[in-house]
């Protein structure tokens, strides 16, 4: 039976590290793609020869072209570029011109991921995911189900991480969801979290609950603010987990970047929720009861994704 194969587009630190996860893990033969010219070559030959001494067996190949990603059972989309400032003018880029940017290259992409591997599965990471997401199944002509966004996943972990760091508590034993977008427009879900089986708000204060959902909201900025770019472990992580999920037909429950059809009332909308990831994809949206408080706040996150999707012209 021939080998599996994840082609990660973006050999910056996310996509590197993406790389990386997936050779330690041996789930698959990696290609590493970029435009910049020998980047992605000397990062494939850099975590090859790390193998005799990590022990897997896989092809690593790094390459600026597409034509060795043709058969890809996965492909990570973490190519784009980050909102930076100008070194001339001293100014961001606005929104508007950050998500046109973004989809010139994310399309561009999507389409040579598409003609190459007509039937791979495309983990979208590049920001803004939700928005990206939208691009790729736009490029791809794939059904959604083959087009999923890695959000929750890295909001989710840190929510965990947090939370065991607070307790003292290993994290194998936190256990916790949150849904809706990236970032500010995340929706916690306290009432469904758990240490070992007892509720959270049975471990801590509610001020301490409250101080770790802001803190995992506001993850990705405390980062760039200690070290001046974004995240790259953590977001790689979360990718790969979905990709393993995918790759070993796991039926892992992942809160996923996904397209509703009519569930939590929202249609043709990318939000993150939980869904089964398995070797189709998206095998299956898990539709949980909401309070009021709890739809307010995925209605607030729906709102941000639906005006950022308005940018897109589709």
């Amino acid at each position: 039976m021939a080998r599996r194969k994840v082609s990660v587009i973006g050999a910056g630190n996310v996509g590197a590290t993406c790389a990386h996860w997936i050779a330690t893990r041996e789930l698959a033969d990696v290609v590493l793609v970029d435009i910049v010219e020998g980047l992605p070559q000397g990062k494939a030959l850099d975590l090859a020869q790390s193998a005799p001494v990590m022990k897997f067996d896989l092809n690593i190949i790094g390459t600026n072209s597409y034509e060795e990603t043709a058969g890809s059972d996965v492909v990570i989309i973490t190519a784009g570029v980050p909102r930076k400032k100008d070194p001339v003018t001293g100014k961001y880029p606005s929104r508007d011109e950050l998500v046109k940017t973004n989809q010139k290259i994310v399309g561009e992409v999507t389409r040579q991921v598409a003609q190459h591997s007509p039937n791979a599965i495309i983990i979208i990471v590049s920001n803004p995911l939700d928005a990206m997401c939208h691009v790729a199944l736009q490029e791809s002509g794939f059904p959604s189900e083959r087009v999923i966004g890695q959000a929750g996943a890295l909001d989710t972990a840190r929510y965990k991480a947090f939370i065991a760091m607070e307790l003292n508590v290993s994290v194998r034993d936190v256990h916790g969801i949150v849904l809706g977008g990236h970032g500010d427009q995340m929706v916690p879900l306290p009432r469904h979290t758990s240490v070992a089986g007892i509720p959270v708000r049975e471990l801590m204060a509610e001020d301490k609950l409250q101080a770790i959902i802001e803190r995992t909201r506001k993850g990705g900025g405390e980062i760039v603010g200690l070290i001046g770019v974004s995240a790259w472990y953590a977001p790689a992580a979360g990718a790969v987990e979905m990709v393993e999920a995918i790759i070993r037909d796991q039926k892992r429950i992942i809160p996923s970047a996904v397209l509703l059809n009519g569930e939590y009332g929202y249609n043709d909308l990318y939000i993150g929720v939980p869904a089964v990831l398995g070797a189709k994809g998206v095998e299956k949206v898990i539709e949980m009861e909401l309070n009021d408080e709890e739809k307010g706040m995925l209605e607030i996150s729906a709102e941000a994704v639906r005006s950022v999707v308005g940018i897109l012209g589709y």
